[in-house]
This record gives structure tokens, C-alpha cells and sequence, in this order.
């Protein structure tokens, strides 16, 4: 149980470093370009360890090791990415009255998320 906690922290860690790198990069726009990408690098990449370890899981030659996908998919990708941050920008937009880019950021996060995630499935396999 300790290394599952521990496997999970320097994930989180490490993700939330990549995150933060994201935010230094300048961008002269009211569209919150970082989080949106880090939340798409983040759902290509859930996507393709969770189909990596699922196919490791198939065969014998190959074992994909508990500790790596906690490491990956709960600490990388759970530290790497951020709803909280999203649906802030997104009430921010709303309370300034920015419905479009509020309801912009909003479908296009939810549609190409999804669309990441598979893409991520898809390299794998």
C-alpha cells in the first residue's frame, strides 16, 4: 500500500511540475490555451497507458507493472491535468460575460477530450 501511495505522490508530482511549465509559456489570447492543451496531452496519454496496460495485461511475455500504471495514469496524468482549473477559467468567462468563448471552451474541451482519449487508444493498438 505504501508504494501505491508513494508511486502515486511522484507522479502527481511530476505532473503537476509539466503543468506548471505549460503556464510559463506566453500566449496572447482569451482563450485559456495552456490548460486546454495540457488537458488534451493529458486525455491522449490516460488513454494510451490504460490501453498499454490493458494489452500487457493480455500477454504473457509482457507485464505492465501496477506501480507504473498508478505512477502514469492516477499521479502523471491526474497531476498533469486539471478540471478544477478548467470549470474556474470557464465561471470566469461566464461571469464576464463571455458566453461565447465560455460555451466555446467548454464544448471543444468535452468534445476533443474525448477524441484525445481515443487517439491515445489508438496509437497503442
Amino acid at each position: 500500500m505504501i508504494l501505491n501511495i508513494l508511486a502515486v505522490a511522484a507522479g502527481g508530482a511530476a505532473g503537476s511540475v509539466l503543468r506548471y511549465l505549460f503556464t510559463l509559456i506566453p500566449v496572447k489570447s482569451v482563450f485559456p490555451f495552456q490548460t486546454f492543451v495540457v488537458n488534451m496531452l493529458g486525455c491522449f496519454a490516460i488513454g494510451a497507458v490504460t490501453t498499454l496496460a490493458s494489452l500487457a495485461a493480455q500477454k504473457v511475455s509482457f507485464r505492465f507493472s501496477p506501480l507504473v500504471v498508478l505512477f502514469l495514469k492516477t499521479g502523471v496524468c491526474g497531476g498533469f491535468t486539471t478540471f478544477s482549473t478548467f470549470a474556474l477559467e470557464s465561471a470566469n468567462f461566464v461571469s464576464e460575460k463571455n458566453f461565447f468563448i465560455a460555451a466555446l471552451y467548454a464544448f471543444s474541451s468535452l468534445i476533443l477530450g474525448i477524441l484525445c482519449v481515443i487517439a491515445g487508444q489508438n496509437c497503442i493498438r
